[in-house]
């Protein structure tokens, strides 16, 4: 986790991060939205389509493998619009997680959660999909820091 004061040091150290990882760069970010225009199925399986050509059928099969992870598999066909924000913040890391040796940065992820969620939540979110991850990173505001809270009530 990295922490800052304000928005120029977390867009700064954001930016460079973001460039020095960029081959493997799997971003959560209300400033990368998911694609109105297709499915949640659709913006997962994207990235393996594009950079893998990953079949219509094959792309499908491994979304919906994906989404039983979440026990999600009922929203495979929902657009955008109609998901909470639970859902659009997982099928968000999803999407992140299916670049190849994904670097995966959760960019602010409190702004995409409902206000009763903790990291808890994000934490379990990730664990789920760590086979397909490198690493995780969360980029957040020093005034954050209480919301993620370790075992022993401290933020790492």
């Amino acid at each position: 986790m990295r922490f800052f004061d304000n928005e120029d040091a977390l867009r700064t150290s954001l930016d460079a991060f973001m460039s020095e990882h960029r081959t493997h760069l799997g971003l959560v970010s209300l400033e990368v939205p998911l694609i109105s225009s297709l499915p949640v199925w659709g913006n997962i399986a994207l990235i393996r389509q594009y950079h893998e050509n990953m079949s219509w059928a094959n792309s499908r099969t491994f979304v919906s493998d994906l989404l039983k992870r979440f026990d999600m598999t009922g929203i495979a066909d929902r657009r955008t619009f109609l998901l909470k924000m639970e859902e659009l913040f997982c099928v968000m890391l999803l999407r992140a997680a299916t670049v190849r040796g994904a670097v995966v940065v959760l960019d602010r992820p409190f702004l995409l959660l409902p206000k009763d969620r903790d990291s808890q939540f994000i934490m379990d979110a990730l664990r789920k999909i760590d086979d397909l991850i490198a690493e995780a990173y969360i980029f957040d505001y020093s005034r954050a820091i209480g919301l993620y809270r370790a075992t022993d009530g401290t933020a790492d």
